[in-house]
């Protein structure tokens, strides 16, 4: 196409659930979805889109938009295409596909040992409009929970992010709003925001010596900011930020309780803050990596962030202190079949002349096609803690990443996770519903360090396993249902020598 063409008409073309002019889908179960379910609006799908009539013709900007639109999760599809191109002019066509938002029920799940159930009523796209709304109740090993939401990430077609929760818990309640014009791509020139959040509940510390193992927190947070940015230059973004934030947590006995050890001391920084962030244009589509058949958009390009406050009693804090944090990640693709994505960050403060409560991160995550329908996955991650406060600590178990062992298993101010996982793409659709899948796993890390009960003989704990990997593609879910067996080959003998495991997470 010519390098002056523009923009002609913008066709949206916003398909139901299930397309009823193919015969495996035309029966009447899923004419009755297609029925019930309202479709998202043409004009909010118009409205997320980063180009108009007139505008001058980019491959680029389409694909950009395409990705904006796989983000929303009631989309089960998204493809952007030229349809014709005459007297300069480029007909472009957006074609969705809808999936079901409305989410009646209940769920259980099964990780490290302990049970979690959720009953819940909630659509993702209320009357096409792109607004989720959410009632549920939920327990889990921590506390009870009965809270409504409200989300929107393009709120009345406009650009603004909209997060609203209350939760009314057992052991106490979780408040939170957050409004942002975020920089919705990367030639967004300008962002705006502000968030507020107020949660009482009760923590529990599994490892820290002298230090009580149960206590109350009432953790507050405001924040407000505001950004700027030269728009993309060939392939980079630059952003800057500046933003002011209090961040205050208090402590207590839990109520009932009688102090085994110490309460954590009080804790109020209120400082003003610096953020700069490098973005490289770099992304590709693939499919059958963290999610089944399904487009998925993988960012290979070089990021870089770091941010920069100071908190002072000035300000109203109860100390003076530096505050900072840092992030860089970027990839490596030998061949086509290989691709290697590395991430790091660093977060903390500085007070006294010294690092405290800091927090160094650094992983990678291996993709190495082997087939069409198998590829290995490997994950390498490891974690320090630097003079964590007294209510931070590092944990390893069946929740975050050793399949075969409890919850919370080992603690530590450092840990470090090693996983070798086999994935196999099944071509089962069954009933145009479900897509299968399925793993067989290797895991091995540790937690460990000084004055931590759970640490004092840390040791490797290593675990195999197998499980069925379930995603169900008409659904606004977008998760992808674990069902795991996983089998310690270490620990102590009072842990069960099997491990089930039923969640459900955003990845493969």
């Amino acid at each position: 196409m010519a390098s002056s063409a523009v923009i002609g008409r913008v066709v949206i073309r916003n398909e139901n659930i299930f397309n009823t002019g193919d015969p495996r889908e035309d029966n009447w179960l899923f004419r009755l979805a297609n029925k019930l379910h309202v479709k998202t609006h043409p004009w909010l799908i118009r409205k997320q889109l980063l180009f108009r009539t007139g505008d001058a013709y980019d491959r680029r900007v389409l694909d950009e938009s395409e990705r904006i639109l796989r983000l929303n999760r009631y989309f089960y599809e998204v493809q952007i295409r030229p349809i014709a191109f005459h007297e300069g002019r480029v007909d472009v066509e957006v074609l969705t596909r809808d999936v079901w938002t409305l989410r009646p029920g209940i769920s259980f799940g099964r990780q490290g040992g302990a049970n979690s159930t959720r009953i819940v009523f909630s659509d993702i796209n209320l009357l096409g409009w792109g607004v989720g709304l959410s009632f549920s109740h939920a327990s889990t090993p921590d506390r009870d929970l009965d809270s409504v939401s409200l989300a929107s990430t393009n709120f009345a077609g406009t650009r603004l992010r909209t997060n609203l929760l209350y939760s009314n818990n057992s052991d106490g309640w979780t408040r939170s709003a957050l409004l942002e014009r975020p920089f919705y791509a990367l030639d967004t020139r300008w962002a705006a925001g502000g968030s507020f959040l107020d949660d009482l509940r009760v923590d529990t510390l599994d490892g820290h010596m002298g230090v009580a193992s149960e206590f109350q927190t009432h953790a507050k947070n405001l924040k407000a900011w505001g950004g700027w940015s030269t728009g993309l230059k060939g392939r980079w973004v630059k952003r800057f930020t500046l933003g002011f934030t209090q961040d205050e947590s208090r402590f207590a006995p839990a109520p009932g309780n009688v102090p085994t050890g110490s309460i954590p001391p009080d804790r109020n920084l209120v400082y003003p803050w610096i953020d700069f962030e490098l973005v490289e244009d770099d992304f590709e589509k693939m499919k059958n990596r963290n999610q089944i058949e399904r487009t998925e958009d993988f960012f290979l390009g070089t990021r870089f962030r770091a941010s920069l406050g100071y908190s002072s009693t000035c300000f109203g804090a109860d100390r003076d202190a530096v505050v900072f944090g840092g992030q860089y990640g970027t990839s490596f693709q030998s061949t086509d079949s290989l691709t290697l994505l590395v991430d790091s960050a660093a977060k903390g403060r500085v007070e006294g002349g010294s690092v405290h409560d800091t927090f160094l991160n650094a992983n990678g995550h291996l993709y190495v096609r082997l087939s069409k329908r198998w590829l290995l996955f490997s994950m390498l991650s490891g974690n320090v803690g630097v003079n964590l406060d007294q209510d931070h600590e590092l944990v390893i178990g069946g929740e975050n990443g050793l399949r075969g062992y409890p919850r919370d298993y080992q603690v530590g101010d450092r840990s470090a996770l090693f996983t070798l996982e086999g994935r196999y793409y099944s071509p089962l659709y069954l009933f145009r519903l479900v897509r299968v899948g399925g793993a067989v796993f290797y895991d091995m890390g540790r937690a460990w360090g000084e004055d931590y009960v759970k640490a004092l003989d840390p040791g490797i704990l290593r675990d195999v396993g197998f499980g069925l990997r379930l995603t169900i593609t008409r659904s606004g879910l977008g998760n992808v249902l674990h069902l795991d067996l996983a089998f310690p080959l270490d620990g102590d003998p009072t842990i069960s020598r099997v491990q089930y495991l039923v969640t459900t997470k955003q990845s493969f």
